[in-house]
């Protein structure tokens, strides 16, 4: 698709969320351009601070950031950053943050305590942010009003579910956050 540059919006985006939740996955489903990513395998200097309980089948892990582009329309393109979901990574944010207008906050409904150390940064950095539910395959898949209740989200914090996996679950998430940044922003 062509982008007119006088015309066109570019956006920065982030895909945040704990480790082992999907962010990875979701920029690798969605993306148009062969993703950068900074996936290292998962070593013995990361015991003690990762934990694998959730993940125990993960291997590799972030380590500064994933990177794609989605386009949305002739006037709206998204370049979305994929920050990793370790507390040991997290100078990585503020360095991602700038410039970014919003965040796509997923998380894991059977690991809802690993979301609020996310959604404190989220919310320091000043990101208007949207939840998506990723649905893993096998779990079952939490009502909405529960999940907003559990994670004490405001009402009008647009939450939805998703699967990572899935190219237009993935682009249904995305545009759910430009709609709700486009109804903040006028």
């Amino acid at each position: 698709m062509y982008l007119n540059p006088e015309t066109s919006n570019s956006v920065k985006i982030l895909v945040v969320g704990h480790f082992g939740v999907g962010k990875t996955t979701l920029i690798n489903s969605i993306s148009e351009i062969e993703p950068l990513q900074t996936e290292e395998e998962i070593t013995e200097a990361s015991e003690g601070f990762d934990d694998l309980s959730g993940t125990p089948n993960k291997t590799t892990t972030t380590v500064a950031m994933d990177f794609g582009r989605l386009t949305l329309s002739d006037t709206l393109v998204l370049y979305l950053f994929g920050t990793p979901g370790q507390e040991r990574f997290k100078e990585m944010w503020e360095a991602l943050s700038r410039g970014a207008l919003g965040a796509l906050v997923l998380v894991d409904p059977t690991r809802l305590h690993d979301s609020f150390p996310i959604l404190d940064l989220v919310e320091r950095f000043g990101l208007t942010y949207t939840i998506g539910v990723n649905h893993f395959e096998g779990t079952t898949e939490y009502p909405l009003d529960e999940v907003r209740e559990a994670l004490n989200l405001a009402e009008d914090t647009p939450i939805v579910h998703c699967d990572v996996r899935d190219r237009t679950s993935s682009a249904q998430s995305l545009i759910t956050l430009v709609q709700h940044l486009m109804s903040i922003l006028g």
